[in-house]
């Protein structure tokens, strides 16, 4: 219900000003209102009580936002499906969450009707025809509150299944004012949204707080680099949140250089290792850059960059305010200032379990702190700097080797696009590290381990794989299994 009363407010205070603009035309905060009390009627007349899942799988419409207010409301449950996802690996996240009803825009119409199983409806969004229209129902929102589960956001599952997340209403609405507090947003912000929404950093790191704050959000119903540069400039957009592919995609445009950036205020980044490069290449554009860390267990703030710190590069930033942050060493202590250990988060804007999985709930919480599987170092000023995934960490002869630090190091080698270094068995050390490359122009193995003899021998790459690119995942993480599998 709190989300659902945030809207309320801005559509009573600013019911003229621009909610969401889009392909569709304008949408203002009244009429936001509006379609979603619409939907909430709708979705009561379907036959739909508090607790009933709704999957979408869609293109960025305004029609996730009326649907997710709507659930919001009624005290439905709302599950993103990732579009780019095969439909036998949709498959299992259906038959995990069994939804009762599949909303989808023409696009996926095909993939609806095949996930669509016994006593699955499907309704058709994204169009002028949603919600249907039918006679006026109150919702029951008796007993919604801010505790009551509002979205099951599954996990990439970059190495393994994926686990649903169940965030509550209290969780989205802590990470929306962490990214307020993160950029100052307010309702003078204009804010472009280029990511997929069914993620939940396409959702809620920015377009959500955007609308929670009476701020204006501009939706591109699908990356285009060309188009969301001329949005930056003829939209007067002031923010916009990237990821590390997105973002290299944007700076290899012609109109880059020439555009006039003078409305941002800043582009956030996240999901990924950010390359320093990258950063200072924003930076000469005279933006500020910042980064932003959390996990869809985190719904998704937990550390980040305000904007005044974006000169301090490469960092991850501090503990959102809201929540705290603490780093575990391989003992169980404590790390002290400079030493690697994993990222622990605890506060209100945590999952409140994984749907249907409590044993996966329960390994990943220590005394109420969520355990990321992340690994970073604190300086002592109090900023993160990411090294590694637990789970990417090689054991060469007892001694960890953090993939992230030789991927930097690689990087900076003229000629190459991108770079994984992942584990290889190897009957004396256990493991042996190996770089997997993806280059321009002709670059060599020598050169490769030539750029890693700064560091000590042992972490250095035993042999380079060349690929012409890296298996990626919708929000350009790369998948580690995938990459492993080019080593047989």
């Amino acid at each position: 219900m709190i989300l659902y009363q945030r809207l309320c407010g801005h559509a009573r205070f600013q019911p003229h000003s621009a909610a969401i603009e889009s392909e569709c035309g304008v949408l203002t905060y009244h009429q936001l209102k509006v379609l979603t009390d619409q939907c909430s009627q709708w979705f009561i007349a379907q036959g739909l009580k508090q607790g009933d899942r709704i999957a979408i799988l869609a293109l960025n419409h305004p029609d996730w936002f009326i649907s997710l207010f709507a659930a919001a409301r009624c005290g439905l449950i709302l599950v993103p499906l990732n579009w780019r996802l095969s439909v036998a690996e949709l498959q299992f996240v259906v038959d995990d969450c069994q939804p009762d009803l599949i909303l989808h825009d023409a696009e996926f119409t095909d993939t609806a009707r095949q996930l669509s199983i016994s006593g699955i409806k499907t309704q058709l969004c994204g169009n002028s025809n949603f919600p249907p229209k039918v006679a006026a129902a109150a919702a029951n929102i008796s007993d919604v509150s801010d505790d009551t589960d509002l979205l099951i956001v599954y996990t990439s599952g970059t190495t393994g299944q994926p686990k649903g997340a169940v965030l509550q209403q209290r969780a989205i609405m802590y990470s929306a004012e962490m990214s307020q507090h993160m950029v100052d947003l307010t309702p003078d912000d204009r804010v472009l949204n280029v990511l997929p929404l069914f993620h939940v950093g396409g959702l809620n790191i920015q377009p959500l707080p955007a609308l929670l704050y009476g701020a204006t959000l501009v939706s591109h119903r699908r990356f285009d680099p060309d188009r969301a540069v001329g949005s930056l400039e003829q939209d007067k957009v002031t923010l916009v949140n990237t990821v590390p592919t997105v973002l290299q995609a944007m700076l290899a445009c012609n109109e880059w250089k020439e555009s006039d950036f003078s409305s941002l205020k800043a582009i956030s980044i996240g999901s990924t290792d950010v390359p320093v490069p990258l950063i200072q290449a924003v930076h000469q554009k005279g933006v500020p850059l910042i980064q932003v860390y959390g996990a869809t267990e985190m719904a998704p703030v937990a550390i980040y960059q305000r904007i005044e710190q974006a000169d301090i590069e490469g960092t991850i930033g501090r503990a959102g305010v809201l929540n705290e942050v603490r780093l575990m060493n391989a003992q169980g202590n404590e790390s002290s200032i400079g030493e690697s250990g994993e990222i622990q988060v605890k506060g209100n804007n945590l999952l409140d379990r994984y749907w249907n999985n409590p044993q996966a709930t329960a390994d990943s919480f220590s005394d109420g702190w969520f355990c990321s599987g992340d690994v970073a170092h604190q300086d002592k000023d109090g900023y993160y700097w990411f090294d590694d995934r637990l789970k990417h960490v090689i054991i060469s002869g007892g001694e960890n080797i953090y993939p992230a630090e030789l991927e930097r190091l690689i990087r900076a080698c003229d000629g190459v696009n991108e770079v994984a270094v992942v584990g290889k068995a190897n009957e004396k050390w256990g493991e042996v590290p190996v770089a997997v490359v993806a280059c321009e122009g002709h670059v060599t193995e020598q050169q490769i381990k030539e750029s890693c003899r700064g560091i000590a021998r042992y972490k250095q790459p035993q042999e380079v794989i060349f690929v012409e690119a890296l298996p990626r995942n919708a929000l350009g993480k790369v998948v580690v299994a995938s990459v492993k599998q080019l080593l047989k």
